[in-house]
């Protein structure tokens, strides 16, 4: 299982001075007065995650060894300050090296040293409020997180699931060209695997981070759904990784979430949820468009002209749906339910 680390990162001139240095702008371990201080195996292990010879570092004092212990590549990484989540980001290398610390972080006089040092292989915008992040780990709603933590077991389990978070090492590596007769690789994703303010999200076996907003609105959603026994789950294929993905009387339903409702959104979700159909682990009898509030009746009738459900929220009633016809979504049922054509063999 997957670890969430919590650093603060703005809190003091140091920190703040610390980020400008090597979050902000990335290091060139290559250069000798860094590569000297690297052993073999570090210099290994930092170069085979980044090739170029370039990465964005962070560390963390002797006084938290022991939380660091089992700290691994793919474990996520919250950077703190300012009463929100700065960024999130995912370890790549990571190892003590007080030589090389110093280079980086050098040490007030009476500091202890940076030693255990981690590369990221991704860094990525947030803008997730400690009063949420609070409420997602259960913790009192004024803490501030004043010093490092490892998150581990249902805490990191939570942050994942609840903001949407899948690092890299997650996702499948991206499928060869397919040959006739292939299986489609496509996978339940476990909520245990998922290591997520933002429209879209990259697709490279990157860490992906959902718009905050939007993961908000799945958490609403997917708690509507279990208040009447319905338990969603997500899948990973060759278009990506689908926002939430429910059986419920033999009936599939792919959902796409959106954090508005204007006309660009609404094409957006449209086109993903006309993407991810083929893939779906069984063939797929609904299609729907989620959103936070009403989308204009055009749009509606957008979604609908492909089959396709419109679910938005209602401050009263929770969630609303405004379904497709059912002879228009039997009519598109099998455009989605198409796979992709394979390639042929030779």
């Amino acid at each position: 299982m997957v670890r969430v680390l919590i650093s603060p990162s703005y809190g003091s001139t140091e920190t703040r001075r610390h980020w400008a240095d090597t979050i902000d702008r990335q290091v060139d371990f290559s250069v000798p007065r860094h590569d000297r201080l690297l052993t073999s195996e570090q210099r290994e292990q930092l170069r085979s995650l980044h090739p170029e010879g370039r990465a964005r570092f962070w560390g963390a004092t002797p006084a938290h060894d022991r939380k660091f212990a089992d700290v691994a590549t793919g474990d996520v990484v919250l950077f703190t300050g300012q009463g929100q989540v700065r960024a999130i980001g995912e370890v790549g290398a990571i190892f003590r090296n007080r030589d090389l610390a110093d280079a980086l972080w050098p040490p007030r006089p009476d500091a202890p040293s940076w030693h255990t040092v981690y590369s990221l292989l991704d860094v990525v915008p947030s803008g997730i409020t400690y009063e949420e992040l609070n409420a997602s780990i259960g913790y009192r709603a004024a803490h501030n997180f004043p010093g490092q933590m490892v998150l581990r077991g249902d805490k990191a389990r939570s942050v994942l699931e609840d903001f949407m978070i899948v690092p890299g090492a997650t996702n499948p590596p991206a499928s060869a060209p397919a040959v006739a007769g292939s299986a489609d690789p496509v996978r339940i994703a476990a909520l245990e695997e998922l290591r997520t303010h933002r429209t879209g999200y990259r697709r490279s076996r990157r860490l992906i981070v959902v718009d905050r907003r939007e993961a908000r609105l799945v958490r609403e959603y997917r708690q509507f759904l279990a208040d009447r026994g319905l338990t969603a789950s997500r899948f990973f294929c060759p278009a990506g990784i689908s926002d939430m993905y429910v059986e419920h009387t033999g009936e599939p339903e792919v959902i796409e979430a959106k954090s508005a409702a204007d006309h660009g959104h609404v094409r957006q979700a449209l086109a993903q949820l006309l993407d991810y159909a083929p893939h779906s682990p069984a063939s797929a009898h609904t299609l729907t468009a989620l959103f936070p509030e009403a989308p204009d009746p055009d749009d509606i009738a957008l979604l609908h002209r492909y089959g396709i459900d419109c679910v938005h929220q209602e401050p009263e009633s929770g969630f609303r749906r405004v379904p497709a016809s059912r002879e228009r979504r039997a009519l598109m049922r099998e455009v989605w339910s198409e796979k992709p054509a394979a390639a042929a063999a030779g």
